[in-house]
C-alpha cells in the first residue's frame, strides 16, 4: 500500500502536470462518479492528507481517491502507450496534452464543497506527518484515548491517530527505536511514542521530495528490517523476523535481540519469530 511519502509525492507531481489546466475530457468507471461534469472545470491544485489524495477544482468539489493496495496514478501525455491496462484505469482526467490515469484504486470518489467538509473519514483522520506543522502533542492525545492494551504496532498504522505511515515505516520505525511490535501502549513512556512519532515524520519527509528515489532511504541505505526475513540485522547480524499482526494482518519485521519481545501475555502472542524536478513521461507516481 502507498504510504505517506508517495501519495505527498504522487501529489505534488499531479499538481505540476495539472494545476491551472481545464479539464477537457474525463471518464470513470464508478458508476456514482460524474466524470462529465468535470469537462470545463479546472483544477486548482493537489494535495495529500496522509494518504489520500485531494485533486482541488475551481468549481469547489474534490476528486478524492484513496490508492488501497494496488492502486496508482499515473501521467501521461496525449498519445503516448499507458504502462498499465485501460481496463484497470478507475478514472481518466485529460487537460489538452496531458493525462492522468487513476489507476485500480478502491475509493475514487467526486464530492461536493459541503461532502468534503463532513467526510467521515478525513475529518477523522490524525496529524498528517508530512505536515510542515504537524501537532506531535495532539498525536499523543488521541493515542491515550486507546486502551493501555492497545500494541504499539497497531498505533502506528492507526490513521485516526496519526496520519501517514505504512507497513514500511512502522518496521522501521520500531527498529530504530528498539521497540518490539508487541509492546503495549501501556508499557511504554508518552516520551518513547513522541520519539516513535517524531522519527516516522522525518523518514516520511526524507522520501517525500520528488522524484521519487531509486529506494526508499533509512538512515545510510534502503530498509533494515522490512522485507528482510532472515538477513542479519545490520546493528547485531541476529536473523530479522517477522509475523502478521493486526486485526487486518500485515506483515511486520523486527530483530529479535534489539528488540526483544515484552513479558506477558503481548509477547506470548508475538512469539519468537513467524515467518526529478519534473515528471517524466509515462511517470507511475504511486503505486502498491
Amino acid at each position: 500500500m502507498p504510504e505517506g511519502d508517495t501519495i505527498h509525492r504522487t501529489a505534488a507531481t499531479l499538481h505540476r502536470w495539472l494545476a491551472g489546466r481545464t479539464i477537457t475530457k474525463a471518464r470513470s468507471r464508478e458508476v456514482a462518479f460524474d466524470a462529465a461534469s468535470l469537462v470545463g472545470d479546472a483544477v486548482a491544485s493537489v494535495g495529500a492528507r496522509g494518504k489520500h489524495l485531494l485533486v482541488q477544482l475551481a468549481s469547489g468539489r474534490v476528486v478524492h481517491t484513496h490508492q488501497g493496495m494496488k492502486g496508482s496514478w499515473h501521467v501521461y501525455r496525449a498519445g503516448e502507450r499507458w504502462q498499465r491496462p485501460a481496463s484497470q484505469a478507475k478514472l481518466v482526467i485529460e487537460t489538452g496534452g496531458r493525462v492522468a490515469v487513476c489507476f485500480e484504486s478502491p475509493t475514487v470518489e467526486l464530492l461536493t464543497a459541503n461532502a468534503f467538509r463532513r467526510h467521515r473519514v478525513l475529518i477523522e483522520l490524525g496529524p498528517d506527518l508530512l505536515d510542515p506543522s504537524v501537532d506531535i502533542a495532539e498525536i499523543l492525545r488521541r493515542a491515550s484515548t486507546l486502551a493501555r492494551q492497545v500494541l504499539v504496532g497497531e498505533v502506528l498504522l492507526n490513521q485516526r491517530v496519526v496520519a501517514g505511515i505504512g507497513n514500511v515505516y512502522r518496521s522501521e520505525v520500531l527498529w530504530e527505536h528498539r521497540v518490539h511490535p508487541w509492546t503495549a501502549l501501556g508499557e511504554i513512556a508518552p516520551e518513547q511514542l513522541e520519539a516513535l512519532v517524531a522519527t516516522a515524520s522525518e523518514m516520511l519527509r526524507r522520501n517525500a521530495r520528488p522524484p521519487a528515489p531509486p529506494s526508499r532511504t533509512f538512515g545510510f541505505g534502503g530498509p533494515r528490517v522490512y522485507r528482510r526475513t532472515g538477513k542479519p540485522c545490520p546493528r547485531c547480524a541476529t536473523p530479522i523476523v517477522s509475523a502478521l499482526l493486526g486485526t487486518q494482518p500485515r506483515r511486520v519485521y523486527w530483530c529479535p535481540d534489539c528488540q526483544p519481545a515484552p513479558t506477558g501475555r503481548a509477547g506470548q502472542a508475538a512469539g519468537g519469530g513467524g515467518g526529478s524536478g519534473r515528471a517524466a513521461s509515462g511517470e507511475a507516481l504511486s503505486g502498491g
